[in-house]
């Protein structure tokens, strides 16, 4: 099962949306187009045109199936408490270099450059279930870097 936050349903429900209405338009005018110029046998307009068509609707039936069955959580609901660190939790955490903050996310929302972790992922599987004041050692390619959580939202 697949895990969101609120705001991450709204931007799939955002992609579906635009998917569903501008993407469609926008590639039904391109074929209008395409066979106004006649044989479609030979037409790459035509053709590309069609592969568009056909990744849109599949990002559509997978968007649609993604919505169907995610889990939203409640930053601080889902988690129990902000005593340990869950789905939704946002951690600062340090190590031996620096500071980091981190969000705790489903895999499908992961963006590791602005501080979203899955919490499927190494680093993530590693803090869940913790709490303010552990050290946590987390395998990364190549080393162990040790963190210790300073606090959790």
């Amino acid at each position: 099962m697949k895990y969101i936050t609120p705001e991450g349903l709204q931007k799939l429900k955002n992609e579906l949306k635009e998917r569903k209405i501008e993407k469609r338009q926008e590639i039904a005018k391109r074929l209008e187009e395409a066979k106004s110029l006649g044989d479609l046998s030979e037409n790459t307009e035509y053709s590309a045109a069609k592969e568009a068509q056909s990744f849109n609707e599949g990002r559509i039936l997978e968007l649609e199936d993604m919505i169907r069955n995610i889990i939203v959580i409640q930053p601080g609901k889902d988690t129990g408490s902000k005593k340990k660190v869950g789905l939704g939790s946002v951690i600062e955490v340090r190590s031996s270099l620096r500071k980091h903050v981190f969000n705790i996310v489903g895999s499908q929302e992961a963006e590791p450059s602005q501080g979203k972790i899955s919490n499927e992922s190494p680093l993530g599987k590693a803090f869940l279930g913790h709490e303010v004041g552990d050290v946590v050692d987390v395998e990364i390619p190549g080393k162990k870097v040790r963190y210790k959580i300073v606090n959790i939202k």
